[in-house]
């Protein structure tokens, strides 16, 4: 199989070993090589994904997505809406309006749930750095584990009927109409919208990717060789909830958090365990927690958090058994 990264492996390779002169075969030259060669990865899959996912998305309103999801029922509307949130890029920091947005459209709550959890824990910067430094099968596995997490919860949460748990100034708002007509943009319009959210996107995570990639390449040079094997592999059966209670509080930019996962599970972290961290980091959030109690009474975002933690319990034991 060809590797299409080999170019930026010979640049790696020439930069350490000849410009910079380290010898080979050395802790030093493994951790600059590793960092030198990853960054150029994840910024040439960032860009080249969040330009393809932003053309995309300009064809996508949020006016329109809440009316394909408005009072419809069934599991199908759920897998709907968490594909949807794969291709929206909305933070916590919009959980609050689309939430708002949502339940004044007639959204049902567990189909909404089903979108927001899914919508930060999947998008296009992650999936691009997780590409680059994991690999195809574990963004695969990513991407599919996303999106169940989004079914599972929203489906559970819609299923216990837990309505009255939202505040009741949210029924009674009213977030006004955006226009549903389409867009009416050119060709260049678009491919001009999506290469300035390249230079958005990337303007705004680029240090927190060096600096992921950096604290990687340290434990890529000079951590101990299945240090991690040791005292959180497969063996240690509470390996992946431990990760996952870590990771639950744990506030910290994904695309930090994924080059230092890369390099954890080259160390001998089991990837279900190191999947799961990610996904606790990236799902259950604290902030987005303390935005969405604004609108949501703390029985449901216990139960949210209960749920969707527990899930991604179950999911880091599964692919540790399947990989």
């Amino acid at each position: 199989m060809v590797d299409i990264f080999y170019p930026l492996q010979w640049i790696a390779d020439k930069l350490t070993y000849e410009i910079f002169g380290i010898a080979p075969d050395t802790r030093l030259a493994a951790s600059v090589n590793f960092v030198i060669y990853d960054v150029m990865k994840i910024f040439v899959l960032l860009a080249v994904m969040i330009f393809v996912v932003s053309y995309l998305r300009t064809y996508i309103t949020p006016e329109r997505t809440r009316q394909v999801l408005g009072s419809k029922q069934g599991l199908r509307y759920y897998f709907l809406a968490s594909l949807i949130g794969t291709i929206t890029p909305f933070c916590s920091c919009s959980s609050v309006p689309i939430f708002i947005g949502f339940v004044e459209a007639g959204v049902p709550l567990g189909v909404t749930f089903a979108f927001l959890i899914t919508s930060p824990l999947v998008n296009e910067a992650a999936v691009a750095a997780l590409w680059a430094t994991l690999g195809l099968q574990a963004t695969v596995i990513y991407v599919i584990s996303g999106v169940l997490l989004g079914v599972l919860g929203g489906y559970l949460i819609g299923l216990l009927k837990l309505e009255r748990y939202v505040e009741d100034f949210v029924y009674k708002m009213k977030v006004g109409k955006q226009s549903t007509e389409d867009q009416k943009l050119t060709m260049r319009e678009r491919a001009e919208y999506a290469f300035e959210s390249v230079k958005d996107i990337v303007g705004r995570v680029w240090l927190y990717v060096i600096i992921g990639v950096a604290i990687g390449g340290i434990f890529h040079g000079y951590a101990p060789e299945g240090i991690l094997e040791k005292y959180a592999g497969e063996d240690n059966l509470l390996a992946v909830p431990i990760a996952v209670l870590i990771g639950v509080p744990l506030y910290s930019n994904v695309m930090a958090m994924i080059p230092i996962v890369e390099s954890l599970i080259g160390k001998g972290l089991p990837v279900g365990t190191a999947l799961a961290f990610l996904m606790s980091v990236t799902a259950v959030s604290l902030p987005e927690m303390i935005i969405l109690r604004k609108v949501l009474k703390k029985e449901l975002v216990a139960i949210f958090v209960s749920i969707i933690t527990l899930s991604i319990i179950f999911t880091g034991y599964l692919f540790n058994m399947l990989l």
